[in-house]
């Protein structure tokens, strides 16, 4: 007799957690990363930053580590990191926050998403996510056995259709899941689809969840929070963190804000998960949140300049690319070629071409992945050297597409 899958063995089945047999298997984020050290191939793929965080904010870190700073910090934070969120809530956003009850430091946004949906979801709920979606969305929404029901985003705007918008959240909705800037797309939504998203909540009777981990990150445009619109604070949790803010992804500082109802209830579920982390971090990210304006443009800047390196150099070897408007990622069109199944081309990359990247297709549902198939997402994230030596190999790309 088989056993049955729980709620999350079905989501994992769908993201390739799971292989033919039913059992623990690796991701396609793991598969490529193994294939592009095997091959000393250039890791485009992975969405982590080859520089170091700022010295100054490190040096605070380890000062904190001496100083003995080695034991459980509050579970809702340090008082110094949570008055440092809500000032610069206040800086960016005009945003005015209680450090005392509508902040909340997490285990990285990772675990602020995680508690926000186990705390508002039922198991006959429905949630709501743009797809192509983050891949742990699908796995938490699996964990509360609620329902997941995705908007698409199409090439090469990769914004919602407003009708599907609509269509999609129902009574039924308990949480509208959004993340902006837009990982895996690189896109920034409008101010008519934030505004539509907070009217539908208000219509629903429902709530945001924000992950903006890439509020810092936008080129040519300004990100704004859909919890600065008008109706949307009261029924938002708004969700970044500093990995990406300030190139610290190991720390794994992240952080809730909201109004106090539904801060208290994220805070209530998560700390039974982690209660509590980095107690020696979180000054340090204190401290980074209170960096001058131009430190945030001088990375978003530099960050602009890669993407448009690897956009650059992709175009020139004939490759169309959708230039991102922020985050880590930009995404690249095969489906002119001969070869047009991009999580073929991502197995063969690292041997063939010497450039690891990751296939659009896996952040969408199982029966979705058709509409992604000719897509690839490459991180641009690197120093400009690591970018110029991946230039210069994806010259030969076309050659593996055209086999």
């Amino acid at each position: 007799m088989g056993i049955s899958m729980t709620p999350w063995q079905r989501t994992a089945h769908g993201a390739n957690l799971l292989d033919s047999a039913g059992q623990p298997g690796v991701t396609i984020f793991e598969e490529i990363t193994a294939l592009a050290n095997k091959h000393n191939a250039i890791n485009l793929g992975q969405g982590f930053p080859d520089t170091e965080g700022p010295e100054e904010v490190r040096q605070i870190a380890i000062d904190s580590i001496m100083g003995g700073a080695n034991q459980y910090a509050p579970g809702s934070g340090t008082l110094q990191l949570r008055e440092a969120i809500s000032e610069h809530q206040n800086r960016f956003y005009s945003l005015k926050i209680d450090p005392l009850s509508e902040v909340v430091v997490t285990t990285g946004a990772t675990e602020a998403i995680a508690a926000a949906l186990l705390a508002f979801i039922e198991p006959s709920d429905e949630v709501v996510t743009f797809e192509p979606f983050y891949d742990s969305y699908a796995a938490m929404i699996g964990l509360t056995n609620a329902q997941h029901k995705v908007v698409p985003l199409r090439a090469p705007a990769f914004e919602p259709d407003l009708d599907d918008l609509r269509s999609a959240v129902t009574d039924q909705t308990r949480v509208i899941l959004i993340n902006n800037p837009h990982n895996p797309t690189g896109a920034v939504f409008s101010l008519t689809v934030l505004n539509e998203i907070i009217a539908l909540a208000h219509q629903h009777n429902c709530i945001i969840v924000s992950d903006e981990v890439y509020e810092h990150l936008t080129f040519g445009t300004k990100h704004v929070p859909i919890a600065s619109l008008p109706g949307g604070f009261e029924r938002t949790l708004t969700i970044s963190s500093s990995g990406k803010s300030f190139s610290f992804t190991g720390w794994k500082v992240g952080w809730a804000t909201g109004p106090k109802e539904l801060i208290t209830a994220l805070r209530t579920v998560k700390q039974f998960l982690t209660y509590s982390s980095g107690p020696a971090f979180q000054p340090a990210i204190a401290q980074a949140l209170q960096l001058p304006g131009p430190f945030f443009e001088r990375f978003a800047a530099t960050l602009e300049e890669s993407a448009i390196a690897l956009s650059r150099g992709l175009e020139a070897a004939g490759i169309p690319v959708i230039r991102p408007k922020g985050t880590y990622f930009l995404v690249a069109d095969i489906n002119q070629f001969k070869r047009k199944d991009a999580v073929e081309v991502a197995r063969l990359m690292p041997e063939q071409v010497g450039v690891a990247a990751i296939p659009l297709s896996v952040f969408a549902r199982p029966e979705n992945m058709k509409h992604y198939q000719g897509f690839l997402r490459f991180a641009f994230c690197k120093q400009p050297q690591v970018i110029a030596a991946a230039v210069e190999k994806l010259q030969h790309l076309p050659e593996v597409l055209n086999r």
